[in-house]
């Protein structure tokens, strides 16, 4: 139980942060600029990961705790997006968004629903939305076969059916982590 408790408490904290971040500012080459750097700061950040599953004594759970970080935070920051969109062109989007209209219409486009009640109306709008939907495809196909192929690489280097070595311990002293 007490495994799921950093991943769980890394997606709720990021979720925190986005309700209490002041989002306040308009939608402008600053904030278009925020989403890119943003953008590649999740890649340095996932790439970090791969790194850390790869030297892990428990990758399993290493990908846990990559992908409970990589995934809400890459949802949060179109979310976030979204949001000052609308807030900067009313209009933007088939109706006013709220921040959680904003995260709702996120997760809507990642998951490929795609209700229809809220769609995108500006070229602005249309086109953030097209980003998310590349990103989405290449964080689902490409980064979820990164974390696999780490975790698979980590498991290799030991012997069937023995954990990898915790720093500082023989090899064989170390627990699996499922």
């Amino acid at each position: 139980m007490s495994v799921m408790l950093r991943p769980l408490g890394t997606a709720t904290g990021l979720v925190l942060a986005y309700y209490l971040l002041p989002l306040d500012r308009r939608f402008d080459g600053a904030a278009a600029l925020g989403l890119v750097l943003g953008l590649a700061a999740l890649v340095a950040l996932f790439t970090w990961q791969i790194r850390s599953i790869l030297r892990s004594s428990r990758p399993r759970l290493r990908a846990v705790e990559a992908l409970a970080t990589t995934v809400p935070l890459f949802l949060l920051l179109f979310a976030a997006t979204y949001y000052l969109l609308e807030q900067a062109g009313p209009g933007s989007f088939a109706e006013r968004l709220s921040r959680t209209d904003a995260l709702y219409f996120a997760l809507t486009v990642f998951s490929t629903v795609g209700f229809g009640d809220i769609t995108p109306r500006t070229e602005p709008a249309r086109i953030v939305t097209m980003v998310q939907m590349v990103g989405d495809i290449l964080l689902l196909a490409v980064a979820a076969h990164v974390v696999v192929g780490a975790v698979q690489s980590a498991l290799s280097r030991t012997p069937a059916g023995e954990a990898p070595a915790a720093p500082g311990r023989p090899p064989g002293a170390g627990r699996g982590d499922g």
